[in-house]
């Protein structure tokens, strides 16, 4: 994995993504996922690409249940991109390498206005009891 690709965590998350200072491109995995390996190669491809606009992140779902619950992580890959701390587009799957550029390229052109019609996160909710 390049420098440009950062491993988040539940404990890093808010840092990095929520609070970053740029956007962020995030990739929900799991370890046993193969069509995580297979799209992969073309997340770190646009890392390097797109990486001095955008932050590039990955979580595993496996071992950061919290965060994946938190967003209605279901299955892998799922790449969630984040404008102003909020998730503006999502795609599932092993999708086409070039739907993944594009949903990059829309969200920098489009995705701080998405963004700011969107709610607001609460930091003080939690899904546990």
């Amino acid at each position: 994995m390049t420098l440009r690709v950062i491993e988040v965590t539940d404990r890093t998350w808010e840092k990095t993504v929520e609070k970053g200072e740029k956007p962020a491109v995030v990739m929900f995995y799991s370890a046993a996922c193969p069509h995580c390996r297979t799209m992969e190669p073309y997340f770190l491809q646009y890392a390097e690409e797109f990486g001095e606009v955008v932050t590039f992140a990955r979580l595993n779902i496996d071992a950061n249940l919290w965060t994946a619950e938190r967003y209605g992580v279901r299955g892998t890959p799922t790449f969630k991109f984040f404008c102003l701390g909020r998730p503006a587009q999502e795609l599932v799957g092993a999708v086409y390498p070039a739907l993944l550029r594009r949903m990059i390229e829309d969200s920098l052109q489009y995705g701080e206005e998405c963004a700011r019609n969107t709610t607001l996160i609460d930091y003080e909710i939690t899904g546990y009891a």
